[in-house]
């Protein structure tokens, strides 16, 4: 058969090498299938296809350092999940059975229980058989944390099978964010993470779930599942119908043509895998060292960043010569792979690895304040009509006496002309219509809070090259925010100040747990501002799938979320929010309202500010293209992601909603935060066509003659 394009040049920066207990697992897992089921009878597979796929080869390849019978066990995982994904395909993709898939499913979950002595249900198919077996056997020697993390991957790597299920259904095809983020999931190598955690060493908990560390999860499984994607493009389009690969997704979404797609996918592999070794390399030591690791803990952490470097270049080894994919002409270029034969086979390899180092290195050399003219500002997709409040002007003088009166006009940040030309309290009355003024007021100066802070950030820990102080900074705002009792500090500039009085008002009637999601929602936030500075320190333009997650941190998004949330009251249960429809409902809209902000503040950000925190700048960047061309780009995902926001509204809560027998208050309370975010979308298109912050005659005054980060700025006080 043809190939559908010529797969292109890999880079593969760590040798692959093999287990020694190769043939012992082969023998062991062909055992365990045959004994589980999968085989012969199992109307999915016989001896020959497990053989043919050879998932030992890739155990061996992924997992070198492992012993034998670490070894066999990992592969038997492995079997089990290849098994689960073409017994999925048969018995419920096929046939386009929703429900019986469902079903299946839902069962799953119950042979996994945290507690090793639960009672679980006796098996009524190979999967359910499979996984009791490998559960009991691999659980005695974990940690609870890991089991909770691993229990929680294989769910998801599971249930996000219907998510597949239901695009196949509909015809649909993922838009490029949506995709790379169930893909995560659908995928499987989170759940393959936390095998490499069993293979060398588990992930300290406290730090587990830290920003390095998800980081080298994310690009780890973004960068496993592209490949995957490259190689069995063929397998999967065009014999199984399947929607969900990244070739697909990105010729659809960019309407080119195959070989483009698949360029253009092995680029933005690259770059995850640049980002991985950044992320290594930089963010991880830092790590260990702000959180007083011991070395003990220090020295797994290393270990499981090698395991997961053994997986990309073992993983990539077993794609190359598996019969489940299209391999012919597969390479891979790095500096442990040179070809033999003439010499021009080496210069061609160190032609590549320069090209791949100049790719890199682009990261780094954006020219700042360079002359951009005023923002081009296309027509944006808004299906949602604006409402506003009637109680706009009264928070607009209520907002001036507060930032006066909290000291936020007198750091030499902001002053009254930059307060009415940002007009937060429009962007309030837009956001909530229906508020009282009271809670007009907080919603405003929430915005005033998190605007002037994502301000004073840059302009005066840039401008002082600081980073110590501005993680000090965040260290003492996350102080301001006591679970119970009063304020760990007394505060020393005006977003301490600004911050104990919006958590003291807008918390009052909150319990504990409500009060440490909004902690952690504002921390999110304020923690994404180092990220931010440290990559100016850098002059580093942001990997683009690393900056479109890292964008929803700095907007803020999950304080928006959080305060949206809780004005709907108990009446949703928490299950439902983390349900994989309401999160792609948020991230559609979070993600919209993200990048609208970078296309109207382009000349702001790069003309006049020198900043590098810019989707239409990133995708600039990442391919080399032009600003015009580039705002197609990033004005397409805007509309893609509306549309998102408007299937998952129309096709996904309904059927959520049945999924969760919901009671008639909970529909109508999810209608409502629906109804929520369509206002906050409204809102926020309305608040950056009207106000003056991002209009260049504006931009041009405040520059001429005034520059305010030339102001010093007060002393951060010592945390106390």
């Amino acid at each position: 058969m043809t190939q559908p394009f010529e797969l292109p040049h890999f880079y593969m920066p760590y040798p692959a090498r093999l287990n020694p207990h190769l043939d012992e697992a082969r023998a062991h897992s062909t055992a365990w299938a045959r004994e589980m089921g999968m085989l012969e009878g199992s109307g999915v597979w016989d001896q020959a296809d497990l053989e043919a796929h050879d998932y030992g080869l890739l155990c061996a390849y992924t997992h070198p350092d492992c012993d034998g019978p670490a070894l066999s066990l990992i592969t038997d995982w492995y079997v089990w999940v290849f098994f689960f994904d073409d017994h999925f395909l048969d018995m419920f993709k096929r046939t386009q059975d929703r429900a019986a898939g469902k079903a299946h499913l839902d069962r799953l979950p119950l042979f996994m229980p945290v507690d090793p002595a639960a009672p679980v249900p006796e098996p009524e198919n190979p999967v359910e058989a499979g996984l009791k077996d490998l559960w009991a056997r691999t659980v005695p020697a974990m940690s609870e944390d890991w089991r909770r993390r691993f229990s929680v991957a294989t769910e998801h790597l599971l249930n996000e099978s219907m998510w597949e299920l239901s695009n196949i259904n509909e015809g649909r095809i993922a838009n490029p964010v949506e995709y790379i983020e169930m893909r995560r999931k659908v995928g499987g190598a989170p759940w393959s993470a936390g095998l490499v955690e069993y293979a060398t060493a588990e992930v300290p908990a406290a730090v587990a779930g830290t920003r390095p560390l998800r980081v080298l999860l994310e690009t780890f499984a973004d960068a496993v599942h592209l490949r995957n994607d490259l190689f069995s493009y063929q397998r999967e389009v065009e014999d199984e119908g399947e929607n969900s690969n990244g070739v697909l997704v990105l010729e659809t979404f960019f309407g080119c043509t195959t070989q483009q797609a698949a360029d253009t996918v092995n680029d933005i592999l690259t770059s995850r895998l640049h980002q991985f070794e950044h992320t290594a390399l930089t963010e991880v030591p830092a790590l260990a060292l702000e959180n007083g690791l011991t070395p003990a803990e220090t020295a797994a952490i290393a270990a499981y960043t090698k395991g997961l470097q053994d997986w990309q270049s073992g993983g990539h080894e077993w794609h190359m010569r598996s019969s489940r994919y299209m391999n012919k002409g597969a390479r891979s270029e790095s500096p442990w792979r040179f070809p033999s034969g003439p010499g021009t086979s080496a210069a061609h390899v160190g032609a590549l690895l320069a090209a791949a180092a100049q790719e890199r290195l682009r990261a780094y050399t954006h020219v700042p304040y360079q002359k951009v003219g005023p923002s081009i500002l296309p027509e944006f997709h808004m299906p949602f009509a604006l409402e506003l409040s009637p109680h706009l002007d009264a928070a607009r003088r209520n907002l001036r006496t507060w930032c006066d009166r909290i000291g936020i006009l007198r750091e030499g940040v902001w002053d009254e002309d930059k307060l009415r030309a940002y007009d937060l309290a429009l962007c309030s009355a837009g956001l909530d219509p229906d508020a009282t003024p009271e809670a007009l007021d907080l919603s405003a100066q929430w915005l005033a809070f998190g605007t002037y802070g994502d301000d004073y950030y840059p302009l005066v820990y840039g401008h002082r090259r600081d980073l110590a102080a501005a993680r000090l900074t965040t260290a003492r705002l996350s102080a301001c925010m006591p679970i119970e009792g009063g304020p760990a500090l007394v505060p020393g500039n005006a977003m301490e100040r600004s911050l104990i009085d919006l958590w003291a008002r807008t918390t009052a009637g909150m319990s504990a747990d409500q009060r440490r999601t909004l902690r952690a929602a504002v921390d999110t936030m304020t923690e994404s501002w180092v990220w931010e500075l440290s990559n100016q320190l850098q002059n580093r333009v942001p990997d683009p799938v690393d900056y479109l997650e890292m964008r929803r941190s700095t907007f803020g998004s999950d304080l928006t979320l959080s305060l949206c949330r809780m004005g709907r009251g108990p009446a949703i249960p928490p299950e439902v929010y983390r349900s994989g429809p309401v999160r792609s409902l948020e991230n559609a809209a979070i993600d919209y309202a993200c990048l609208l902000n970078d296309i109207f503040s382009y000349q702001k950000e790069i003309e006049y500010e020198g900043e590098i925190h810019n989707a239409v700048l990133v995708v600039q960047n990442f391919f080399g293209i032009d600003y015009p061309t580039a705002l197609g780009v990033v004005h397409d995902l805007t509309t893609q992601r509306m549309r998102q926001f408007e299937h998952v509204v129309a096709h996904e809560l309904p059927v959520l909603y049945d999924d969760f027998e919901l009671s008639r208050e909970a529909r109508e309370a999810m209608d409502g935060y629906v109804l929520d975010l369509r206002n906050w979308l409204a809102g926020i298109l309305n608040w950056h066509r009207n106000v003056d912050r991002y209009k260049d005659a504006w931009l041009a005054r405040r520059a001429h003659g005034f520059l305010p980060d030339r102001t010093p700025a007060p002393p951060v006080p010592a945390l106390g």
